[in-house]
């Protein structure tokens, strides 16, 4: 037997009751990593079955906390591939018990990443929108406003991208108010960038410059993310677009490629779109096979590459007839994309003047 002190008395401590403790978590992480191994042999419903039995462990311990949030993740993943969106939410509620014994901010990364991977399905928008309003609901009642205003913050961001402009304006306006009053400067740097998005959505250039200006300022105080980063330039490249500076539109687009290259984010190929959107604009549309052929082009290939080295020919030679082949031919590609599309349009009527001009000249002078 040996002794440990506590608040100045004697107390006895039996070593075989560490070993039976640590056997206990060998066992318990165990089981787990047998059934993460063999359940592709399972039907959803009987992994669902063993992972809840998993989940319900009456232990708290570091190792058992690791184990339940693992759980958590597989059964988000099997209620969404059973479009069972309402127990994804239930998770959450009947699991206070868990949430009330680790920090608060591992609970927001918890519900971040359930929301993630039903994000994954494809046209799950509208669900994305319902189940984040159902946790809001949730953390105001469990008072729990750091999680609360993160999932507000990818409300708004939902909104925007399910077109519903001023609801997303309105939530983000609200939000912005609570966190001035906190000063917390990552918030404040996510949050004022959607804001940009949704004024830029809005065709309200002026006010998207202000909150990204907003949003850059908050980001000095604090370490920003080489994804963000990126989001950050995107955006500026963005609005340099929209008012014409194509060069520096150009230069940020770069850097935004760059900052999504290095964590193998996809807005990267989207980033190499618009540099080379940015090439024909600027009339030098002869730059663009160089661009495909150098370093940062060999790293994408595809249909939307194709499709804007279509374009990009067709500006070459200030064909409108090759521009609306490449048009039609990969719509898909260059119209659900505003920037592109918005920008397509302008290089159509500049081509379609060029063209008239060029039919004219010789009339130019008439004796």
């Amino acid at each position: 037997m040996s002794y440990e002190s506590k608040d100045n008395m004697d107390v006895e401590v039996d070593p075989a009751n560490d070993i039976i403790d640590e056997n206990i978590i060998d066992e318990y992480q165990l089981e787990y990593e047998e059934l993460d191994k063999s359940d592709s042999e399972l039907t959803n419903i009987e992994a669902i079955y063993k992972y809840k039995q998993l989940l319900n462990n009456e232990r708290f311990d570091e190792v058992a906390v690791k184990v339940k949030e693992f759980c958590l993740y597989k059964l988000a993943k099997y209620y969404t591939e059973e479009k069972e969106f309402d127990l994804v939410l239930s998770l959450l509620k009947t699991n206070n018990e868990l949430f009330s014994t680790i920090p608060k901010a591992r609970t927001a990364k918890i519900v971040r990443n359930i929301l993630e991977i039903i994000a994954k399905i494809p046209d799950s928008l509208s669900i994305q929108i319902r189940l984040c309003k159902d946790v809001v609901e949730w953390c105001k009642l469990e008072k729990r406003t750091f999680l609360r205003q993160r999932i507000e913050s990818k409300l708004a961001h939902l909104l925007l991208l399910q077109h519903e402009l001023h609801a997303a304006l309105i939530l983000i306006n609200s939000l912005l108010t609570e966190l001035k009053k906190l000063d917390d400067k990552q918030m404040l740097t996510e949050v004022h960038l959607i804001e940009s998005r949704i004024h830029h959505a809005l065709r309200n250039v002026p006010k998207a410059k202000a909150a990204l200006t907003a949003s850059r300022t908050s980001a000095h105080a604090i370490y920003v993310t080489p994804n963000l980063q990126a989001e950050l330039d995107e955006m500026s490249g963005v609005l340099h677009c929209e008012e014409g500076d194509y060069t520096t539109a150009y230069s940020y687009f770069y850097e935004a490629h760059d900052g999504y290259d290095q964590s193998n984010d996809p807005k990267a190929l989207t980033c190499l779109q618009y540099m080379i959107l940015c090439k024909v604009l600027n009339n030098a549309a002869s730059d663009v096979p160089g661009l495909l052929s150098s370093k940062v082009g060999l790293k994408h290939t595809g249909v939307a590459i194709e499709a804007m080295r279509a374009i990009a020919k067709a500006a070459t030679e200030k064909s409108l007839e090759k521009f609306k082949e490449a048009e039609i031919k990969y719509s898909e590609y260059v119209r659900n994309d505003h920037l592109i599309s918005h920008n397509l349009d302008k290089l159509h009527d500049q081509m379609l003047e060029s063209n008239l001009l060029k039919i004219i000249y010789p009339y130019s002078v008439v004796e």
